[in-house]
């Protein structure tokens, strides 16, 4: 489904909610934490965009309904929702409605996080529309994702840990492989930014370094207890059973248990590097 197609759907399930609540739209707006002024705004559906997943969770909790529904992605009002398989296929690169749902079932529990390259939340809009000219992604889709990722993580009670290789960031400081084309001050900035990042979101938000020539991880998520996200390029396979999510927690975890480079020193380390 298009991602107007989902606002829409979701524009119409809080009117709907609205509707049934038998209040103003200003008791409405109190009753789930938000303002009259962006109540309104979700209700006209002028932007694509969804609430922060705090909203969403108190809209989800005190209306009784499902995230699922509320999001579009299920046509069961129930909070127990649609039995799940074993294992999905979640196709579409840019399907943020998915993102925004997984995160906000994780919110008080630990995420673990293996990114492909550069953390999405950590990249710089220069960074993000030079990627997504590589492979002809809408690369305004891609900036709300990580706008999305990063006001997740500066919310209070939000625990993440992500593990990479250092290799990738010695690769981008050298403007090597992928990077040859990416000018070096957009690296320079690049680095800055991340390094900044890390500092300020320390210690909610952990980054570990590893040695990607003694360890070979593909990039996944696992969103607490829940559910295990492995990224296959144009989609997600999703893995749900608690054997397969605690499999991946086990292998995160070793990860982490081999790093070079721990959280409480990572934003000094790439401060460090060296661009040429």
């Amino acid at each position: 489904m298009d991602k107007r197609d989902l606002a829409r759907l979701f524009q119409e399930r809080i009117k709907s909610l609205l509707t049934r609540s038998g209040e103003n739209q200003s008791a409405f707006a109190a009753s789930v934490g938000i303002d009259r002024s962006a109540l309104s705004q979700l209700l006209s559906g002028q932007s694509t965009r969804l609430p922060r997943v705090e909203t969403l969770l108190n809209i989800a909790e005190r209306h009784s309904v499902s995230l699922d529904w509320l999001l579009g992605l299920s046509q069961d009002e129930g909070i127990t929702g649609e039995l799940r398989p074993s294992l999905e296929i979640e196709e579409g690169f840019d399907n943020q409605t998915l993102l925004v749902k997984w995160h906000a079932e994780a919110t008080g529990t630990k995420i673990r996080y293996v990114p492909a390259r550069i953390p999405d939340l950590l990249r710089t809009q220069a960074v993000i529309a030079y990627e997504t000219l590589m492979v002809h992604r809408d690369p305004a889709i891609q900036m709300s994702e990580t706008a999305f990722r990063l006001d997740y993580n500066r919310q209070p009670g939000t625990d993440m840990e992500v593990c990479m290789p250092f290799q990738t960031l010695h690769d981008f400081a050298a403007g090597c492989s992928l990077w040859g084309d990416l000018p070096r001050k957009v690296r320079v900035e690049q680095l800055e930014h991340m390094a900044s990042l890390v500092d300020e979101l320390y210690p909610s938000f952990r980054l570990y370094l590893y040695d990607g020539r003694e360890r070979y991880s593909v990039p996944y998520t696992v969103f607490g207890p829940y559910r295990a996200a492995i990224f296959v390029g144009e989609m997600y396979l999703v893995l749900y059973t608690t054997e397969a999510v605690l499999t991946m927690q086990r292998h995160f975890d070793g990860l982490i248990r081999v790093a070079k480079v721990n959280a409480h020193e990572v934003a000094t380390y790439i401060s460090s590097l060296k661009v040429t």
